[in-house]
This record gives structure tokens, C-alpha cells and sequence, in this order.
């Protein structure tokens, strides 16, 4: 399978890019193709609701947003990858989603995979209540199948996070996948 990650972090060695390698490494190891976009440091602007593209054609920017959309387009699975920032996804991960308009109903009709890997530093039950509900939505739209979440609460910084049990469950998530 062809799995495409996109990897919302502006902090590269952030704790929420850990679990998307932890997850790789799970992935590659089952025999799956893994292909990482750095979507928080791609040459991509916000969508501007021109409609130039029809919610199906080419978009009117000209941007890193043509070779991710080909990236997306042949993979069977996409992952997103985030820090929670004020309880969603950050910036710049949403800002490559919302530029899913312009091919929507090419993802819509492939029934791809997908999955959820995010970190926080809270750790109170409700921390994710948000994001999940947000991914949901994706999930539902975009005509996913869901393969599962992991979501690291308390995971404010690296060490944090390399002490606790989401990078194994990252790991696990990418391993188990058929």
C-alpha cells in the first residue's frame, strides 16, 4: 500500500513528527511505500475561494500544492500529522487541506485509508474532544476509512513524548496495517 504522511509541524523535530516516524517505521517494516510531506514547510498559500478550479480542476495557484495533490492522488492511505494548537490541527496542516477543494470528488471516489497522529502537552480528557471531531468530519467527507488515531496527551516536548506509550502505539498503528 502507498501511504502518504502530511506532517503539520512548523517544529521538525517536534513531538508530533516523532509519532509520524514511529508510525513510518511500523509501516515500511508490514512492506508499505511511505512518503512523507512536510506540508508545515511546503510552498503552499491558502486556498481563496476563487472556484477557478470548479471543486475538480487545476487550481488557479500555482504552487507546491500540484506535486502534494499527485503524491495524494496515487496513495492508497493519507496519515495527518499534528501538534494541537488551541485544540485542532495547526495552520499549516489546514492550510493543505483546504486545498483538497480543488479535488475533492478524486479523493471522494477513491475510498482511501486513513489516520490521526497528534500531540499535546494537556492531558485532560477532553483534550482531543475537537480535533477528533474535526477528523471525523474528514473522514466522513472525504469517503475515508478510518484506521485508528493515536492521540499523545502530555506529550509536550520530545523527551516527553519519547517516554510515553504513543510512539509504540504510532508504531503499532503503521505496523498492523494491511
Amino acid at each position: 500500500m502507498k501511504i502518504v504522511v502530511l506532517e503539520g509541524s512548523p517544529n521538525r523535530n517536534g513531538s508530533s513528527n516523532m509519532l509520524a516516524e514511529y508510525f513510518k517505521q511500523g509501516a515500511e517494516e508490514s512492506g508499505h511505500l511511505v512518503h512523507v510531506v512536510d506540508a508545515a514547510h511546503a510552498a503552499v498559500h491558502p486556498c481563496t475561494g476563487c472556484l477557478h478550479c470548479g471543486y475538480e480542476g487545476p487550481c488557479a495557484q500555482k504552487d507546491g500544492m500540484e506535486e502534494i495533490r499527485e503524491k495524494i492522488l496515487s496513495a492508497d492511505m493519507v496519515v495527518l500529522v499534528t501538534p494541537l494548537y488551541y485544540y485542532g490541527m495547526s495552520a499549516q496542516l489546514k492550510t493543505l487541506l483546504d486545498r483538497f477543494c480543488a479535488f475533492n470528488s478524486s479523493i471522494q471516489h477513491k475510498h482511501m485509508k486513513s489516520a490521526l497522529l497528534a500531540a499535546a502537552w494537556n492531558s485532560d480528557s477532553w483534550t482531543f474532544e475537537a480535533l477528533e471531531a474535526h477528523y471525523k468530519t474528514l473522514v466522513r467527507y472525504l469517503n475515508f476509512t478510518d484506521m485508528g488515531m493515536v492521540l499523545g496527551a502530555g506529550c509536550g516536548t520530545p523527551s516527553m513524548t519519547g517516554r510515553s506509550v504513543f510512539p509504540r502505539q504510532a508504531y503499532e498503528l503503521g505496523k498492523k496495517l494491511k
